[in-house]
């Protein structure tokens, strides 16, 4: 009996098997053949091109830089002294007009020692008088003439020129000569106690105040003129060829809603070896300007000949090439890079005609096969700030 089910079993495994074989090739003969891919051929993409047509493009050197005073002088003292007050305050921001007193310095010591050596002299001359009407009685009247006019508080006037050789040793052997020269000296030094404004200005540093002790060679203070500056600009080394004395330039502040007229005053003749730029001054002045603002602008430069200017998206300024249409394909096409605008470039090297990308294409290669949809013939693009 176990035999019979045991065989029983048996055909029934088979049985399940062959079923689920039979079952399993039925659903696999219903499912759809797979479809296959189809093959597409991309389109070349559509552009929209340039007719070149060089021309004379004016030509504008972006600059900045800072501003600084073009009259600027440090005040030093030669005389030794006590300063005294003078009208206007030695003070930072004060107006000093030209010619007026600076600085005044206690000069009474001095002026005492002058007077006391001009009396000297004069007395030298009077005990000469005697011996010089004996011996040089024609030189007489004009030494006469010279002590009648003599006045201690009056600067030294100069001795009457000697008829002969006789009267000028006469004249030398009396010291006159060496106490005329050291009296000048004097009066000379006198004058350095009174210090004046050598231009109209304001005072940006005061280092003393009335009452303090003045030092020979010591450091006042410093005057500056508010009314005249210059801007130490810098140019790109490549700008330079562009840019000429008296060549007007623009000026705006980001700070101030304001813009000045200046014109370039002079260039550097030096190179910095770091940036390879070049200083160039500008000569400015108007409302609202002072020292040590950061100011921008133009330098209204030389035209440019036989031209155009493009996006700089178009060109590559490390080959320097950009890409011309020829036959519907791309080609690379060198050109010569006369001047960089910021979102533009000057370029040349283009003939008339030649149908240059008005817009960039992404991932653009040499050979690429392109459409033209459009041909726009234009001397010079609009330039973008």
């Amino acid at each position: 009996m176990k035999n019979i089910l045991r065989q029983l079993s048996i055909v029934a495994g088979v049985l399940i098997l062959i079923g689920a074989g039979m079952f399993a090739r039925k659903l696999s003969e219903q499912k759809e053949p797979p479809k296959e891919k189809e093959t597409t051929v991309e389109a070349a993409p559509q552009v929209e091109v340039i007719a070149v047509q060089n021309a004379t493009i004016a030509s504008s050197i972006p600059i900045q830089g800072r501003l600084e005073a073009y009259n600027k002088t440090r005040i030093f003292s030669e005389v030794q002294g006590v300063l005294k007050s003078s009208d206007r305050p030695f003070k930072i921001g004060t107006y000093f007009p030209k010619g007026s007193i600076l600085l005044n310095i206690d000069q009474e010591e001095t002026r005492l020692n002058l007077l006391a050596q001009r009396s000297a002299l004069m007395n030298a001359i009077t005990m000469m008088m005697p011996d010089l009407k004996i011996d040089y009685p024609t030189s007489f009247d004009q030494w006469k003439s010279y002590l009648d006019q003599f006045d201690v508080k009056q600067s030294l006037r100069t001795f009457p020129e000697p008829l002969n050789d006789q009267e000028k040793y006469f004249i030398a052997n009396r010291n006159l000569l060496n106490q005329y020269y050291s009296i000048k000296s004097l009066e000379t030094r006198l004058g350095k106690y009174v210090v004046t404004a050598p231009f109209s200005g304001v005072l940006t540093q005061a280092n003393v105040t009335a009452g303090s002790l003045v030092s020979p060679g010591q450091v006042l203070g410093e005057l500056m003129n508010s009314s005249n500056y210059e801007l130490a600009a810098t140019a790109q080394l490549a700008d330079l060829k562009h840019i000429q004395v008296g060549d007007k330039v623009t000026l705006t502040s980001d700070d101030i809603n304001d813009s000045w007229k200046g014109s370039v005053k002079r260039i550097n003749n030096q190179v910095d070896p770091m940036t390879q730029s070049v200083t160039v001054y500008i000569n400015v002045n108007g409302k609202n300007l002072r020292e040590g603002m950061y100011l921008r602008g133009e330098v209204a430069a030389n035209s440019i000949n036989n031209a155009i200017e493009v996006p700089i998206e178009l060109v590559d300024l490390d080959t320097k090439t950009t890409y011309v249409v020829k036959e519907d394909k791309l080609v690379k096409q060198t050109v010569d890079i006369l001047q960089e605008r910021g979102t533009t470039v000057v370029l040349a090297g283009l003939e008339n005609g030649t149908a240059i990308l008005k817009n960039r294409l992404v991932n653009a290669f040499e050979g690429m096969e392109v459409k033209v949809i459009e041909d726009k013939s234009i001397s010079e693009l609009d330039r973008k700030n």
